[in-house]
């Protein structure tokens, strides 16, 4: 990929740089992995980084609108991809619909024709950029009239994603669609044993930053802040984590002296979580190496210790047959409950994935239910909104296995609103009988 020309404090030089991970977002790629390659070719500085990301989340939550307008717009589809991501970025700032909009539309129009301009491989089409952009702000209105019964485009979700939310929520699907597209908050996890929920929003008061409390240890920002700049947080007083992930470490009721297993545990989140809960034996395993090292980092920042192994949780390799007395199942899914975190998601999955991941999911979890002590507890989670992920799992495993169950929330469902605030998570406690 070429460097380009363009200072790098402009919006076209962030536009050019969100076009690119937009690109590679069509092409398979998930969206942090297509901005950290992005920044790991230009080396763009801070400000620009926050730009091109933010400009690219933008366009995921507007992809079906925007593709639904070129393909209006365009006598042909935009070839290469960096110029059809170039459009489809324009195009979803121009859309944006809030008060606080972060570009004047006349300023995206000149910005993404001199970014196409600045790239030989899509300088050719500066007057198609400049001409597709000023024709849909002359005819917004009618346009956005004329794609506003394709559901892809009213809702931006494939339409195989809408058909499945409505059909296993018929009366909540609208708001579960909705909630996917708000941008989430940032949302804490004060540690308990650092500080407690209002002694830190007091702090956080002090200096002027406003927050709400979400629950015993949640508590949500008004506004995001650069992580490094959140009071505590390189202390380790808090950690960022959403509300309702919030839940799991309470749900396993740990005790000091436990022998615990966290599988599938990257990022840390809940590792963190279950170590600030109580003075127990943890175990955190995970398949990938790199991803290990962040959760050492994060427990570094935190001041606690875990175990931490590399491992395949459907496998025995890594397991010295030693019974657990707890054990959190947070299973590979198609996360379609944390899409507003990840709006990529809805680009990158297919109607299929939820069957091939349930089966996965279900090998782990046998697996681990082998490894559980009589009388252990068993948290099964999933960020999956997708009933053949979540409870017709639990209902699966639990009739395989002899399992009982335990009370626990089930199936939460997105909820963006004053007061209520978190991603969907689905919860399982089982436990297992007693010799």
């Amino acid at each position: 990929m070429p460097k380009s020309s363009l200072k790098n404090d402009s919006l076209a030089y962030s536009l050019l740089g969100a076009a690119r991970a937009v690109a590679k977002v069509k092409a398979g790629n998930a969206l942090p992995q297509a901005l950290a390659a992005i920044f790991g070719q230009l080396n763009p500085p801070l400000q620009a980084r926050g730009a091109m990301q933010d400009i690219a989340y933008r366009t995921m939550r507007r992809l079906g609108q925007a593709e639904a307008l070129l393909s209006i717009l365009a006598s042909k589809p935009p070839s290469p991809a960096e110029l059809h991501g170039l459009l489809c970025c324009a195009l979803a700032l121009m859309l944006n619909d809030d008060a606080d909009a972060p570009y004047e539309d006349f300023t995206v129009v000149d910005q993404a024709v001199t970014a196409a301009d600045s790239d030989p491989a899509i300088a050719h089409a500066k007057g198609m950029v400049n001409a597709v952009l000023r024709r849909f702000l002359r005819e917004r209105a009618g346009l956005l009239q004329q794609i506003g019964n394709q559901p892809a485009a009213r809702w931006n979700y494939p339409n195989w994603w809408i058909e499945t939310v409505r059909q296993a929520y018929p009366s909540q699907w609208e708001a579960i669609l909705a909630a996917g597209n708000s941008a989430p908050p940032l949302t804490l996890r004060v540690n308990r044993r650092k500080t407690g929920r209002d002694d830190y929003l007091r702090m956080l008061a002090e200096q002027g930053i406003a927050a709400s409390a979400l629950g015993p240890w949640a508590v949500k920002l008004e506004r995001p802040v650069p992580v490094a700049q959140i009071p505590g947080f390189a202390e380790g007083m808090v950690s960022v984590q959403d509300a309702a992930a919030q839940l799991a470490a309470p749900l396993l009721d740990v005790q000091d002296g436990m022998r615990v297993l966290d599988a599938c545990a990257a990022p840390g989140g809940k590792t963190g979580h279950l170590l600030e809960q109580a003075d127990i034996d943890l175990l955190a395993l995970d398949s990938d190496a790199l991803r290990l090292k962040r959760i050492d980092e994060n427990l570094q920042r935190l001041q606690l210790r875990a175990a931490l192994q590399q491992g395949d949780a459907a496998g025995r390799q890594w397991w010295n047959g030693q019974p657990f007395d707890r054990i959190l199942a947070d299973v590979p899914c198609t996360a379609s409950g944390i899409v507003r975190r990840h709006p990529d998601i809805r680009w990158l999955r297919r109607k299929g994935d939820a069957l091939q991941l349930a089966t996965l999911s279900a090998r782990i979890l046998d697996n681990l239910w082998s490894m559980l002590r009589p009388d252990g507890k068993l948290l099964f989670v999933t960020c999956s909104l997708w009933p053949q992920e979540s409870e017709m799992q639990a209902a699966a495993f639990a009739k395989r296995n002899g399992a009982q169950r335990l009370d626990a929330p089930g199936q939460l469902l997105p909820v963006a609103q004053e007061g209520q605030d978190h991603d969907g998570l689905f919860y399982a406690l089982f436990q297992k009988s007693g010799l």
